[in-house]
């Protein structure tokens, strides 16, 4: 996957949404911005333009820090964070 990494506008972004289940992929595929994210990255606004994503999931907190460490040295965006939440 190659693309240019698109960055937030303000400091802290948090928000929370729903996942929604697909009956028939028989998966949980699918998640909708809020809009206070689309706020943030502009470029998702452009209906022509192509988006993908990149998951990356560390085993424990010393492969993160190390992955975090490359991130800063060599300057790229900082990653957002994503938690799946199992609600009540």
């Amino acid at each position: 996957m190659e693309g240019q990494i698109i960055r937030p506008t303000k400091e802290e972004i948090q928000t929370f949404g729903k996942m929604f289940y697909d009956n028939s992929m028989r998966a949980w595929n699918t998640f909708r911005l809020k809009n206070d994210m689309i706020k943030e990255f502009k470029a998702l606004k452009e209906k022509q333009s192509k988006f993908s994503y990149k998951i990356v999931f560390y085993q424990d907190y010393g492969q993160l820090e190390k992955a975090f460490r490359k991130l800063k040295r060599n300057k790229e965006p900082l990653p957002v964070l994503m938690w799946f939440v199992k609600e009540k």
